[in-house]
């Protein structure tokens, strides 16, 4: 069996890969069998910023999975979204911070730049920065003064890299689309969802939210000439059938959204996304998670859908491509020999490393997720997994 082995670190890219032995079809469209797991680092959950503010004042101070808040500074935490740089690091979105709008107003919203290494199984966190909006293009009250964004602001849970370097980032309680730039700050008002608002928009002005909380732009995916955008909501607009999500296409051109729309349907309506990334024109890679974790996590799957194959609902085709809870692990990288678990109860991030490669992250909800070990709060993970075969991705995706 060849084997290839690769390292990320600050300045590469490098990933042991090997080929995956094709086992039965577990999802119901899939030509896809068991894929490998071939790299694992692991990010400690109590990490924070180095001379960050104090955080988590709102918690409460009894203990938490044997952390007691509050905490000293700003925990590097909440993997949300991933974006690819060209020189092997990765800049990953923390979350709106402890899980809602009121106990989040200390958690500074911030991009990190990341370099795992695979053969010491570690992340280093190379630097980041917080978001603000400086010129005051935000037209609702933020929570500080100084304009730097938080969790009781927004609810950032997606992010693309444009190819100018800005970021276009997809938040849950509009939902909104927040373009920063290189360094964080805001660079246009942020750009309202026509039609749907979630119960913490601020402009509902005494109407009835369509949107369940929290439930907007979960994923976006960047199209592969970058010209538009692919944000797809987290929850089911009402009206929609139960366990619908919709897609939609922003045109970066005109700053506007399109006509054009797709539906993705979850296996159970009860299941969530959590994030997507393009393969190529026409077809995505989607994270779709149960709300379980640790023993209790069932569904922790990425399909890949294609918007030109739909069903006779006008549902995207899905195609399972990795079940992240049946993952093949020879060598023992993730523990001992067998088969490995990503048993968290949110993976929020999928990168395409090459053509059979994907890297995956977990948001660990510090402190409160316990899917690896009961009791003690998760760590930020980054994996990588080999598939059975090739996506035929367009070489557009790897710029």
């Amino acid at each position: 069996m060849k084997r290839i082995a690769i390292l990320m670190c600050a300045g590469a890219l490098t990933l042991g890969l090997a080929a995956a032995p094709a086992t039965a079809d577990p999802g119901r469209s899939s030509s896809f069998g068991q894929a490998t797991l071939t790299g694992f680092a692991s990010l400690p959950a109590l990490t924070f910023v180095p001379g960050s503010e104090p955080s988590g004042s709102l918690l409460g101070t009894e203990p938490v999975n044997g952390v007691t808040p509050p905490f000293a500074g700003q925990p590097v935490q909440g993997f949300s979204g991933i974006a690819r740089r060209h020189d092997g690091t990765f800049d990953v979105l923390s979350d709106n911070g402890y899980g809602n709008k009121a106990n989040s107003s200390d958690f500074l919203l911030r991009i990190h730049r990341i370099a795992p290494d695979f053969r010491s199984k570690t992340v280093k966190v190379l630097g980041g920065f917080d978001l603000t909006d400086p010129r005051g293009l935000v037209p609702f009250a933020l929570t500080r003064q100084d304009r730097t964004l938080t969790g009781a602001d927004f609810d950032v849970e997606s992010i693309v890299r444009a190819t100018d370097g800005t970021y276009w980032i997809g938040d849950e309680f509009g939902p909104y689309l927040l373009h920063f730039d290189h360094k964080g700050r805001l660079l246009e008002a942020p750009a309202a969802l026509p039609g749907v608002q979630a119960p913490e928009n601020p402009d509902l002005n005494g109407r009835q939210p369509n949107l369940a909380s929290s439930k907007g732009f979960e994923g976006m995916a960047r199209a592969v000439d970058g010209r538009r955008l692919y944000p797809l909501l987290e929850g089911t607009v009402s009206g929609d059938p139960a366990g619908t999500l919709r897609m939609y296409e922003f045109d970066l051109r005109k700053r506007a959204y399109t006509d054009r729309r797709w539906t993705y349907r979850l296996e159970d309506p009860s299941h969530a996304i959590g994030d997507a990334i393009a393969v190529d024109e026409n077809r995505f890679l989607i994270i779709e998670r149960d709300n379980g974790q640790g023993d209790a996590a069932k569904v922790k799957r990425i399909y890949l859908a294609d918007k030109r194959d739909q069903d006779r609902d006008g549902a995207l085709d899905k195609t399972l491509v990795a079940d992240l809870l049946n993952l093949a692990d020879p060598r023992g990288l993730g523990g001992a020999p067998g088969t490995f678990r990503f048993p968290f109860q949110t993976i929020e991030d999928v990168i395409i490393l090459d053509d059979r490669t994907l890297g995956v992250l977990d948001d660990n909800n510090f402190p409160f997720s316990n899917g690896r070990t009961a009791g003690k709060p998760d760590d930020n993970e980054f994996i990588t997994v080999r598939l059975t075969r090739g996506l035929k991705a367009d070489p557009r995706v790897y710029r």
